[in-house]
């Protein structure tokens, strides 16, 4: 016979964490299931943020749809942009001249870079380190600078377009990128004495919400998710587009797949897509930011599939054609949507304490996985 006392130790206990804004994360609410401190379960429950993204676009352009792409992954909006104009230049047949396609993976890399930053500066502000943040920031504001420069936007840029870009870079823009470069690259040495290397934030990330190489694979997982389970997978490099294949870069990967890992695998992102972007610079051919086009954009009826490494992973949109002026069907394959999906996978068992570590450590945005 179990003592009441015993019966007392084992019951559970279901509470709402939010709906909540974390961070920068989003609204998002997780039913936990917890015994004691010990987190038994997770149920992610999402549609706070929800804007009807995909049926949205069935009513606009096919050129209208680029500032709505904008604002899923509003930290990352350069490459959603890219994602869905790769989709519909490959339905269409069109050709992207060279310099625009260097100018592309300059802003994409540049891009990364400005949302790992953020991811760093508020997940060291999750587990209550507050200068992190303001180190970041700094860095990143000096980047944001020079998008607004090349783009007229600080955040949300509608700046790639079918067929190119929208408009060619400043005269100043390899100076002032250059100059950020080497102010970046100080920087990380700086951050990782500050936070990443600090005992304390060694204790709240080793060991801890651990994701198996295994478990990565066939829940979906990509990007630094993916690869801090010691899965060498980057589409930059795997399935090679617009001009990957000429530069020389590695891919950061992880062994334990931990929270630990998942840091310090974007933290060495950072030091990739800086010379990834030098050597774009170096290599940056003349000629036109934009191909020839149709004044009214009717692809052909049909369907494409197009796929870019986001800073959180394979972004990836689906468009359908029936020959209109107006897509028939837009999808969204979110790498944050996937990734939320393993809070139960890697909380389940650990403390409570440790679950907002386990919610930053996979960088979801909610305007991306709710659309």
């Amino acid at each position: 016979m179990t003592s009441a006392k015993q019966e007392l130790h084992r019951e559970e206990m279901v509470i709402n964490m939010g709906p909540q804004h974390p961070s920068t994360h989003g609204v998002l609410r997780a039913v936990v299931t917890l015994e004691g401190e010990t987190v038994r379960g997770v149920d992610p429950v999402i549609g706070y943020l929800h804007r009807c993204f995909e049926k949205i676009c069935e009513q606009k352009t096919w050129t209208q749809v680029i500032p709505y792409t904008d604002r899923t992954d509003y930290v990352a909006a350069l490459t959603n942009e890219l994602a869905y104009v790769l989709a519909v230049e490959k339905l269409m047949g069109l050709e992207v001249p060279e310099r625009a396609q260097y100018i592309r993976v300059i802003m994409a890399e540049l891009q990364r870079i400005a949302s790992h930053l953020l991811w760093f500066g508020t997940f060291g502000n999750d587990l209550g380190a507050f200068t992190p943040f303001l180190y970041a920031f700094r860095e990143r504001e000096t980047l944001i600078d020079i998008f607004e420069k090349t783009t007229g936007a600080r955040l949300t840029y509608n700046y790639i377009r079918l067929g190119g870009v929208r408009n060619d870079l400043p005269a100043d823009f390899e100076r002032e990128t250059l100059a950020f470069l080497e102010k970046l690259e100080k920087g990380l040495e700086e951050y990782h004495n500050l936070l990443i290397g600090n005992a304390i934030f060694e204790y709240r990330t080793k060991g801890l919400g651990v994701l198996t190489a295994e478990q990565a694979v066939a829940w979906g997982a990509s990007g630094p998710t993916l690869r801090a389970s010691g899965v060498a997978w980057d589409l930059r490099k795997s399935e090679p587009y617009l001009v990957y294949d000429r530069f020389d870069f590695e891919v950061p990967v992880g062994q334990k797949g931990d929270i630990y890992d998942r840091c310090i695998c974007r933290m060495k992102e950072m030091e990739e897509s800086a010379k990834i972007v030098r050597q774009a610079l170096e290599g940056l051919p003349e000629g036109d930011v934009v191909g020839k086009v149709p004044r009214v954009i009717k692809p052909p009826q049909g369907q494409a599939y197009a796929a870019v490494e986001a800073p959180r992973g394979e972004l990836g949109c689906f468009v359908v054609s029936d020959g209109g002026i107006k897509p028939y069907r837009v999808k969204w394959r979110s790498p944050c949507f996937v990734h939320l999906q393993l809070l139960d996978v890697i909380a389940r068992g650990e403390l409570v304490a440790d679950f907002i570590a386990n919610i930053g450590s996979i960088d979801i945005i909610l305007g991306e996985v709710d659309r």
